[in-house]
């Protein structure tokens, strides 16, 4: 696949705010924690839930107004999940964790394989599935892969508006193009542009150790460095 500006077009400045959204966060880790606080700031209707039970997220739930809620309720009625889960917990998340969700869920992988932390995972050292394609299969339905090499704190931080020479671009990979669509309006409207980088057997392309993870630039940066990126997984993110 081959990345390009004309392939990758950013949402239009000026894109009308849509309606809130009610979102479930499915970990309330830095990542999960940040969103919730910048989601819920922007007027959306956030349920968040981690391994331990709703009473050890009061602090954040008072801090933001979210709803602390248990990891199998967190998605009702949601039109947007985010897990953000150590990879390794994946597989222990509750069945039908997406049952009673919005029509047209999207779900937004923000995970990242470290086999250090995760222990080896045969699918994805083995069979050579991208990260994100392997916690799909877990979790049953499709994923759009975002976040993932993201500093939490600049999700407080770095966001600007549309325009701005300072805006930073996130990529963005999933074969779902509304739920795609749906996950790079959100984006936006965080602060933040997008760049689409293709489907989620694609998604290798944004993994660790890859040009663009980490990467704190603007669309034409991260546009060459999901370009330049190698399939080949290195030495250090093997298990």
């Amino acid at each position: 696949m081959e990345v390009s500006p004309e392939t990758s077009a950013i949402s239009t400045p000026g894109r009308a705010r849509r309606a809130d959204m009610k979102i479930g966060i499915i970990g309330a880790g830095n990542i999960g924690g940040n969103l919730t606080r910048r989601l819920t700031a922007l007027g959306h209707d956030v349920s968040v839930a981690n391994s331990r039970g709703p009473h050890t997220l009061k602090d954040l739930a008072d801090e933001t107004g979210a709803t602390p809620v248990r990891a199998e309720e967190a998605a009702r009625g949601a039109e947007i999940a985010v897990v953000t889960v150590p990879l390794k917990a994946v597989p222990d998340l509750p069945s039908g964790l997406f049952d009673g969700a919005a029509d047209g869920l999207a779900v937004i992988d923000t995970g990242n394989y470290y086999p250090q932390r995760d222990g080896r995972i045969a699918g994805i050292e083995d069979e050579g599935l991208t990260e994100s394609r392997w916690t799909a299969r877990q979790i049953g339905p499709p994923v759009v892969k975002a976040f993932n090499g993201t500093y939490a704190q600049d999700l407080l931080d770095r966001h600007r508006p549309a325009g701005d020479p300072e805006r930073m671009a996130l990529p963005v990979a999933g074969d779902d193009e509304a739920a795609k669509r749906k996950v790079r309006d959100l984006i936006e409207e965080l602060g933040f542009d997008t760049v689409d980088a293709g489907g989620i057997d694609d998604s290798w392309r944004q993994q660790p150790g890859t040009p663009v993870y980490g990467l704190r630039g603007g669309v034409d940066a991260v546009t060459r460095a999901l370009a330049e990126a190698s399939p080949e997984r290195p030495e250090e993110f093997r298990g």
